[in-house]
């Protein structure tokens, strides 16, 4: 199962100029529909339109059989079907084939063009919706990137010690280890240990052991903005507040054993305690775009918009998220045609404006209609400079 991080998503930004497949699905991660193979029909009706679209359009049999092969093993992969997410996007080309399994439910949808379709994945660029998750045991700890939709494991296995014993040099399960709260009101931790030492001893082994983690993680976070939440027990967190030195620390804690439960679990229960946050630079936009609407400082058509993104213009785009404008832009003259409908000659106006502001280290948000700052318009942007 492949998840999607910010590199991926750069790839998929670099290919063009060469006959690019873009397939999105929703699927069920089990019940009924799974036995039923549900999601590896959505697939196979994608790829049959696909396929119906590219004879259509005179393409090589030779080409057509490069970009469906890969695809149609994936749909013969019984094995593959039986661990999904809640959405799978495929892209495929002549010489590109990339599969990601996603905490999000796409409606089923295909796009041929001479790049990928990436409108539905660009709030991955955002840094402002990337967060960490520091999964935090005494036996195991496990290291996350995410965003609101995305989930993936940061390989730290040779920077930080995995547990505490490689830390310590001791046997933590000769040695047990307990707590509890001295009263209701959670004021005091009290740590009961067994043998020499008691339980200010054993604070020190693991306050020691966070310190040896949060060193590790240093070569990992240094310089990086986005949030780290730690999800442990109760007890545990106060005790890494005191050995974290990441600007960045979430002050709530993720609570609970984070080996219950499988990856989404984490993700879902991570996402509902920073979404306050992950919100603000978005709130913030949105503000300022309605601050000014209506002035040189925004922008609600399409043909004004596109020649500010090709000038840098461009800070922030909110775009519909289930809907889109189609035709082509001409670079040379900064002209813009449009049309009412999805041709095998034009392309997504939308797409290609989302690809060139996040190439300028800029905002794209995906928003449903009752969202956007101004309903008019599919698209709305705020400029850097009027």
């Amino acid at each position: 199962m492949s998840l999607l991080n910010k590199s991926d998503i750069k790839n998929l930004l670099s290919i063009h100029g060469e006959l690019c497949v873009s397939i999105f699905i929703p699927t069920e991660r089990a019940g009924q529909n799974v036995l039923n193979e549900k999601n590896k029909i959505h697939l196979k009706s994608q790829l049959k339109e696909v396929e119906k679209g590219l004879v259509n359009q005179r393409t090589s049999k030779d080409v057509i059989s490069k970009i469906s092969g890969p695809i149609q093993k994936l749909i013969d992969d019984t094995n593959f079907w039986r661990h999904q997410s809640d959405g799978l996007a495929v892209f495929a080309s002549e010489n590109f084939f990339k599969i990601f399994t996603l905490p999000v439910n796409f409606e089923a949808y295909h796009y041929v063009s001479n790049e990928f379709y990436i409108k539905p994945l660009v709030p991955m660029l955002n840094d402002d919706e990337r967060f960490y998750i520091l999964a935090l045991q005494l036996q195991e700890v496990t290291l996350y990137e995410a965003t609101r939709y995305t989930i993936g494991e940061v390989e730290v296995e040779d920077l930080i010690p995995s547990r505490l014993e490689e830390r310590v040099g001791f046997d933590y399960k000769e040695k047990h280890l307990s707590f509890r709260s001295q009263n209701s009101g959670g004021e005091k931790t009290i740590f009961h240990g067994h043998g020499g030492g008691g339980g200010d001893e054993r604070k020190d082994e693991i306050t020691r052991y966070f310190r040896a983690i949060d060193k590790g993680l240093e070569s990992v976070l240094t310089g990086d903005k986005a949030p780290l939440i730690v999800a442990t027990q109760d007890y545990l967190f106060p005790l890494y507040k005191d050995a974290n030195n990441y600007n960045n620390l979430y002050e709530e804690v993720l609570p609970g054993n984070p080996s219950e439960g499988d990856l989404f679990d984490l993700h879902e229960k991570a996402l509902r305690l920073i979404e306050p946050l992950l919100r603000k630079k978005r709130n913030e936009k949105a503000e300022a775009f309605n601050k000014h609407n209506k002035t040189e400082k925004t922008g609600t058509s399409i043909t004004d918009i596109l020649p500010s993104i090709q000038q840098g213009k461009v800070d922030t785009l909110f775009l519909e998220n289930r809907n889109d404008i189609w035709g082509h832009y001409n670079k040379n003259n900064m002209k813009t045609i449009l049309h009412d409908k999805q041709q095998a000659d034009n392309y997504s106006l939308m797409n290609w404006a989302a690809k060139e502001v996040l190439s300028q280290g800029g905002h794209v948000f995906l928003t449903q209609k009752a969202q956007m700052p101004d309903t008019s318009s599919k698209v709305n942007a705020l400029y850097r400079f009027s």
